[in-house]
């Protein structure tokens, strides 16, 4: 055994003394660049729910479903060709009453609930489809937000001001130090859309037939861009 083992080190010997040496390291400059750009919207989503109770649940989901049907309607008519609607969420839960401290609960009554979400491209539109859902029987207005159809463009403004600002960076410091960049080694992305806050809201339908037109304004969205660059350098 131990004339095999002196025989395989011997064997291996030359073929660890032809290994190339290690090469050195790269000298590399690591820059980050971050861009963003203001756009306006041109979509905005409202949700909109009505909310019934009644003793029964059949009671509550006909109440519901008749209050409903009357908000569809007030919204097609107030969103013209360019809304589009549908029903984001509907659920029908019992509400319980408790008789006395750590007596079991009741069934009082129950609760429907059906959430509606109209979307339109017409933004002048939004204060007006809330007003025609309350005065139709909506109770709450969930949130209104807006957004872009299709933000691919914006991003792509918002990567290449990213990378020109990475760019610029990694040059300035080169040159300071007395550089030139051979060749970019690796890129990497991040950030993204920032819609604008969705607006959120409580109105009771009493108060808003009585009050002045619903007045919402759009507002910008920000695209952010953030590209981190890393670049090989030499004298």
């Amino acid at each position: 055994m131990r004339i095999l083992a002196l025989a395989l080190i011997a064997a291996a010997g030359p073929a660890f003394a032809q290994m190339p040496p290690a090469l050195p390291p790269v000298p590399t400059i690591q820059t980050t660049g971050q861009a963003v750009l203001d756009v306006k919207p041109d979509q905005a989503k409202l949700d909109v729910a009505v909310v019934s109770q009644a003793q029964t649940a059949e009671q509550a989901a006909a109440q519901n479903a008749s209050r409903v049907d009357a908000v569809l309607k007030a919204l097609r008519g107030a969103g013209g060709t360019s809304a589009e609607l549908q029903t984001v969420s509907y659920s029908l839960e019992p509400n319980y009453k408790y008789p006395k401290p750590g007596g079991a609960p009741e069934i009082s009554g129950y609760t429907a609930r059906n959430t509606v979400r109209a979307t339109t491209s017409d933004l002048a539109r939004v204060g007006a489809l809330i007003d025609a859902a309350l005065g139709a029987g909506a109770n709450q207005v969930e949130r209104v937000e807006f957004t872009l159809k299709n933000d691919a463009e914006a991003r792509a403004g918002a990567l290449r001001e990213a990378v020109l600002k990475a760019r610029a960076s990694a040059q300035a410091i080169a040159s300071a130090l007395g550089l030139r960049i051979l060749r970019v080694l690796e890129v990497q992305q991040g950030g993204g859309l920032q819609p604008v806050r969705p607006v959120m809201m409580g109105m009771a339908r009493e108060a808003a037939v009585a009050a002045p037109p619903t007045q919402i304004e759009a507002g910008t969205i920000e695209v952010r861009a953030e590209v981190t660059l890393r670049v090989e350098v030499a004298q």
